[in-house]
Formats: C-alpha cells, structure tokens, sequence
C-alpha cells in the first residue's frame, strides 16, 4: 500500500509489523475491546465468565451438541442429570477461559499467581539433562493458555507450537501477545525451525489431541473409542532426539491452578508410530478425567470412524 513500508517477515521469535490496512481496522476494534477486558479486575472477570459461559451454551446450538454426545460417548455410565451438570460445568469452564486467554496475551496474570501450585520441575531438570529438548504435552483445555504462561512465568522456557488463525490482525495480536511470556511460537508448518529448537535443547509445549486433516494420524483408543490422533509427538521426538513428558493443569474450585510436569516417558519413542501414539492419548485421557469440565468437549473429536461413521449425526 503506498506510503506504508513492507510489513517485517514473522518468524517464531517475532510476530513481524501489524497489519495497518483500512480493511483491518475493524478487526483492531474488536482486539482493542478484547485487550480491555483483559484488564478487569480477576473476581469480575470470573463472575462475567460464568455468565458468558450460560450465554454460549444457550447460543452455541450445534457446540451444545457436540459437547452433550461428547460427554455421553466418554462418559456412558454416567446418570443422565450428572452430564447435563458436566455440560453446565463445561461451558461456564469455557467462558472463564475466554478472560483467561485474554489474560495471558494482553494482561496480567498476577492474580491468578494467588495459591499456584507447580509440581514436577525436578522431572523436567532430569529430562533435560546433557542439554536434551524436551517435547512438553498437553491437551485442549480452557485453561491451556494461562497456565502455559503461568509455567514460563514460574521460570521455565516453553516454546509453543500452534494453529495460525486465519485473520491476519488476531495472528498478529495472539502471537505478540504468546510472545510476550514464550520463548518462541512455531506455526504447525514451521516442523524444521521447532525440531532445530528441540536438537538445541529447547523446550516445546504442544497439544496434539485433535483431529485435523492436517499431518499423519492413526486410529487410537480415546475414552475406549477409536480417536484419529497426531502422530506427530512421535514424529517430533524421532526426528529430535527430544524426550517427553506430560503437563497436566487444573482451574481448582478454590480459585488456584494446580501445574503438574509429569516423568518422562521411558523407551519414547519407539518404532512403532501408532503404539507411542496411543501413549500420549492415554495421557491427555487421564488429564481429562482429572478436570472433565476443563476439556474441550465443543470439538468432534470423534468424527472419523474406522468404519465411515460419524457419531454426531
């Protein structure tokens, strides 16, 4: 655009020169309210998340839905009125979350430091012993973004690998904003930057629980159904030389988070790619069981079916 010089190349330390065009700007608007909100204080913010949280349940039809036959296909043997509680739970999970992500990118997360517990540091030390990189697992949950930047606040370097948004301004403003507390975002395209960063000895965070058409998958168990999972936690560790190891985090009901780095996983990776697969899915199960409200049951997981079934129609 005349009179604007080329914007900066991104790159996993960088989030580049921000959009400016005309086009974008009612895009910085709704940015600009998100990064106001974000400074509320933490006991408001809580009360409007559960208030947020009703609101999209009621508005969110189809994610309504999806999370209801979620539940019941994860939870069968669980009383019908029980689940409608945890569809309850999940959703005012959801919109707390949403001022927890605000938080994490554009404000302070100082009051949520208020009762941290963090727990397995000395399992991450050991499992970067002689300079190794470490690939860090988690899940989707609400609460994944502010207690990945509790983690690097506590000290400990993560980088971060994700799904590029497609807005040009929420990629540029998420990505500043992750910047600020990780030591480097790689996109999910970006594989040989986050390996050199792994072979260096890096740490990187990543959650390969969804199912996306993107990247080698296999069938593996998920709540005893067949779940389509990312090999890519064995791929990554094949290619690295990285070990890794779970990360569990917990919204507790006294207000705290709970950070739990758990031991390396031993004889990971092996050759078999749907075997170690099936490990890290086991893991992100057992974190889902701990906090079932705080997992992200809006997403089909189970979508793709061995058999070409889908379970949601």
């Amino acid at each position: 655009m005349p009179g604007h010089p080329p914007p900066a190349s991104p790159s996993p330390t960088s989030a580049g020169s921000p959009p400016l065009s005309p086009r974008h700007w009612l895009a910085w608007l709704g940015i600009g309210a998100m990064a106001t909100l974000a400074r509320l204080p933490w006991a408001l913010q809580r009360g409007l998340g559960h208030l947020l949280g009703s609101a999209l349940r009621l508005a969110l039809g189809s994610r309504r839905r999806v999370a209801a036959r979620n539940l019941a296909l994860c939870f069968p043997d669980l009383e019908e009125a029980a689940r409608a509680r945890l569809l309850r739970a999940h959703f005012s999970a959801i919109g707390i979350g949403v001022f927890e992500f605000a938080r994490a990118w554009w404000g302070s997360v100082a009051p949520l430091r208020r009762g941290l517990v963090v727990e397995g540091l000395e399992h991450l030390a050991a499992a970067r012993a002689g300079g190794r990189g470490v690939i860090v697992v988690s899940g989707h949950f609400t609460t994944l973004e502010a207690c990945g930047r509790l983690l690097c606040d506590h000290g400990v370097p993560l980088a971060g690998m994700y799904r590029p948004h497609a807005g040009a301004v929420m990629e540029w403003a998420v990505k500043r904003g992750r910047l600020r507390y990780a030591a480097a975002m790689f996109g999910r395209e970006e594989l040989r930057p986050a390996i050199r960063h792994l072979k260096d000895g890096g740490l990187l965070w990543f959650a390969p629980d969804q199912d996306t058409r993107r990247g080698d998958s296999v069938f593996v168990p998920f709540f005893g159904r067949p779940a389509f999972s990312l090999t890519s936690t064995h791929q990554l560790a094949r290619l690295s030389g990285a070990a890794v190891l779970a990360f569990a985090h917990v919204r507790r009901a006294d207000g705290g988070y709970t950070l739990r780095l758990s031991p390396a996983f031993g004889g990971f990776p092996t050759r078999d790619a749907t075997a170690d697969t099936a490990r890290v899915m086991a893991a992100i199960e057992t974190m889902a069981r701990a906090a079932p409200a705080q997992y992200l049951w809006i997403h089909r997981r189970f979508k793709r079916q061995p058999d070409g079934s889908d379970p949601y129609r």
